[in-house]
């Protein structure tokens, strides 16, 4: 029976290794320069981690992850800073992080992976490194790619992101929407955890805290209402952005989620009721990093940190950045799928 191994670059705290790992693809290692995700990582997962920058990577590192005669998976979800919206307008091309992609084309070149799967943010295809990388691969892999909003998939979360997948032995494609028509819900995923105030921890569970507020911020949010705006308060609540007429596009900041939508992207900041639509929907507080890790598909008990090493910023920039693992579990079974009907041939 054919096995797919994997090996994750820019595996992070392990958002794609832990959804292809419930799919049912074996995943050996992951390699990321960022140490603190190593607890994470491992804690979760099963697979080694190694911390190294990607492009210092060598394909013999990567040929010993993998199990002799296995179907060799390479996967590498580049950081997606300088493909991201919000950089536009900023000169990216002398970001650090922009030669990464160059670096994952090299080690397929030099590895061979029977597979290849690559996600990022939709903006990636408007760079010429990504036309670089496709085009690396067009003569020896069978490609699809496309840009998928993961609430179509279960991810009960607004966010999108381009897919890519590629193979050796024969035509790929991402499975259908599973979830076209029936999105999971804010409510679905959080609305059981226990209730806490702003600054609290529950004492159960670590990762159940959520961050504190300043008075004016409690009053903010105390005056906001489910799926609401700024709007809402009353004038002396708003903030001096808010009046000019550049913050009047932006009435998501400071606001509440809906208890019966996607919530919004989760993001490095998600923990912060003044960074997004980040307020839970009834209590007074920002959502939890539990509630944000929650709403990217993790497990419930799913660890980032040791317990009294727990920061906002650490866990929430590993959150943020993290492939959503429904979205990594999707890809996964793609990939069996497409397996499975070359194996019937």
């Amino acid at each position: 029976m054919f096995k797919i191994d994997a090996v994750d670059l820019f595996c992070g705290a392990g958002g794609l290794t832990a959804g292809l790992r419930e799919a049912g693809i074996r995943v050996r290692a992951g390699f990321d320069i960022d140490a603190s995700c190593e607890y994470a990582y491992t804690r979760n997962n099963g697979a080694v981690f190694f911390g190294k920058n990607v492009e210092d990577v060598t394909a013999e590192e990567i040929e010993r992850c993998y199990t002799p005669g296995s179907i060799k998976l390479l996967a590498g979800c580049a950081p997606c800073q300088p493909f991201s919206s919000y950089n536009q307008g900023r000169d990216t091309t002398t970001d650090r992080k922009w030669p990464l992609l160059y670096a994952f084309q090299r080690l397929i070149r030099e590895v061979q992976p029977e597979l290849v799967t690559m996600e990022n943010v939709p903006d990636v295809t408007k760079h010429q490194v990504y036309h670089d990388f496709v085009a690396s691969l067009q003569d020896h892999y069978e490609i699809w790619s496309g840009t998928v909003a993961c609430a179509d998939y279960g991810l009960p979360q607004r966010r999108k992101r381009h897919v890519l997948l590629a193979s050796k032995l024969g035509k790929i494609k991402l499975i259908d929407p599973t979830h076209a028509n029936d999105h999971v819900t804010v409510r679905k995923k959080i609305a059981h955890f226990p209730a806490i105030a702003a600054g609290e921890c529950h004492p159960s569970d670590p990762m159940h805290r959520s961050a504190s507020l300043t008075p004016i911020n409690l009053e903010r949010i105390q005056q906001s209402v489910e799926g609401g705006t700024w709007k809402d308060w009353r004038p002396d609540l708003r903030a001096k952005c808010h009046q000019k007429e550049s913050g009047k596009t932006y009435p998501s900041v400071y606001g509440r989620m809906s208890w019966d939508k996607p919530s919004p992207t989760m993001t490095t900041l998600c923990y912060g009721f003044g960074n997004g639509r980040f307020g839970h929907p009834s209590q007074d507080r920002g959502i939890s990093l539990r509630e944000a890790a929650t709403l990217q598909s993790f497990p419930e008990d799913y660890l980032f940190m040791p317990p009294d090493q727990i920061t906002f910023k650490a866990v929430g920039r590993m959150i943020g950045n993290a492939v959503p693992v429904r979205l990594g579990e999707v890809i996964g079974e793609s990939l069996l799928i497409h397996i499975k009907q070359i194996k019937l041939k």
